[in-house]
């Protein structure tokens, strides 16, 4: 066994390696590569007990099981033509500044309802080739893709695999999530567009945009994306797993995709994105081996007390600093436990604080990196200092805002 001094440096170093080969990803490789050997060797070398590494493992597992669902569903949507349909609803703008309006609408609707993951590798790239039909500049548009992967990502617990652990934590219904979440997502959605229109308003006088033909919608897709969410309501009020309503819409689509040789058995397996969820498991050994060792200490001390409007506003903050450090999949597994006790409005104003801090950095979410290497496939390039700039301007104003309407609603509709 390890001693506590040395099973902390071991955890840490473990936790600080998995997390720079997710930025760099050298050769394309997945980040199971590293994830996966690092939590197996602070499970043999005792900084992780077994029993407690198989827990973790055993309590992400709904929760992988349901991204899974989710992953295949967005896919399978877009095989069915929904990101076609939604880039030609886009090309009927215009003009930039309604192109934008599109943009943000569409990017808010397809996080919320198919997680933000679709948002970045499924619409970042349609949104790149509306642009260039508009012949109008692609930054602010695609910019916004990214914010709003992660920003608009507060509605449903199905939008961010944050949210689905902190729903496991909340204790809360699907319903009542959403209707505490209405306020936070719909306020800093507008907040951002705002916000998005002065900082690139340069850009967004450019071009000689033209309207395009009217979009042809997947009617199916849609009926099967609507029969979900109400699935997901359904199970909400029976007591049963929501996974099951993603579950079923990603069978249904499977099945006619099948049927229709629209997709094949391999597609939909490649869909699962097994290498990203064995990653998700194995970074969750990881942080709890790092908890465990004095992380909760350690950041427990930064955590506040209670779920009044200031102590709401603080663990927000600290959310959004500690996504920024550690990125915000690992902020949220090391917050949970401290935040838990405080109650639901304490959980929701977390999830504030790592849905929105990534936004700061382009290194705060999982979701940001993918995002730049859609950028690097159509060679283009993110300008660091303008990045940040441009969060320095939207993060804090929407994280206040957010919260205040978190706490307003924790008053009228109860936590």
């Amino acid at each position: 066994m390890l001693s506590a001094g040395l099973a902390e440096a071991v955890s840490v170093v473990g936790l600080l390696g998995v997390l720079a080969f997710a930025v760099v990803r050298p050769r394309g490789w997945a980040e199971a590569v590293v994830a996966v050997p690092v939590a197996l060797l602070l499970v043999g070398a005792g900084a992780i007990l077994v029993a407690d590494a198989v827990g973790e493992v055993a309590r992400l597992a709904p929760v992988v099981g349901f991204l899974a669902a989710v992953l295949v569903l967005a896919k399978l949507c877009d095989d069915e033509g929904l990101f076609a349909a939604a880039g030609a609803l886009m090309a009927r703008a215009g003009g930039p500044g309604r192109l934008l309006v599109l943009v943000f609408v569409i990017a808010s609707v397809t996080t919320a309802v198919l997680s933000l993951d679709a948002t970045v590798v499924l619409l970042t790239p349609v949104v790149f080739a509306t642009a260039a039909r508009l012949g109008v500049r692609p930054k602010p548009h695609v910019y916004a893709c990214t914010h709003l992967a992660n920003s608009a990502s507060l509605l449903l617990p199905v939008s961010n695999l944050t949210n689905l652990l902190a729903f496991a934590t909340a204790d809360v219904s699907f319903l009542r999530f959403t209707a505490l979440m209405a306020g936070p997502w719909l306020v800093t959605v507008a907040v951002e567009y705002l916000l998005f229109h002065r900082f690139f308003r340069a850009d967004l006088t450019a071009g000689t945009a033209r309207p395009g033909p009217p979009p042809t919608l997947p009617v199916f897709a849609l009926a099967v994306l609507g029969l979900t969410l109400a699935g997901f309501v359904a199970c909400s009020l029976t007591g049963l797993d929501p996974a099951w309503a993603a579950f079923a819409g990603a069978l249904v689509l499977a099945v006619r995709g099948l049927a229709r040789r629209g997709t094949t058995p391999a597609a939909v397996v490649r869909a699962v994105n097994i290498p990203f969820l064995a990653f998700v498991l194995a970074l969750g050994v990881v942080v709890r081996a790092v908890v465990d060792n004095g992380l909760d200490t350690a950041v427990g001390d930064l955590v506040p007390a209670g779920s009044g409007l200031l102590a709401l506003l603080a663990l927000a903050g600290v959310a959004a600093v500690l996504a920024n450090v550690i990125n915000n999949l690992p902020a949220v597994l090391v917050l949970l436990p401290l935040a838990a006790p405080a109650g639901t409005g304490a959980v929701l104003a977390l999830l504030i604080g790592v849905n929105l801090g990534p936004n700061l950095t382009y290194v705060g979410s999982l979701a940001t990196l993918l995002w730049r290497r859609v950028l690097r496939d159509h060679d283009s390039r993110v300008d660091l200092a303008e990045y940040t700039r441009l969060g320095l301007l939207t993060v804090p104003v929407s994280l206040i805002l957010a919260v205040l309407a978190l706490w307003a609603g924790l008053h009228v509709i109860g936590g």
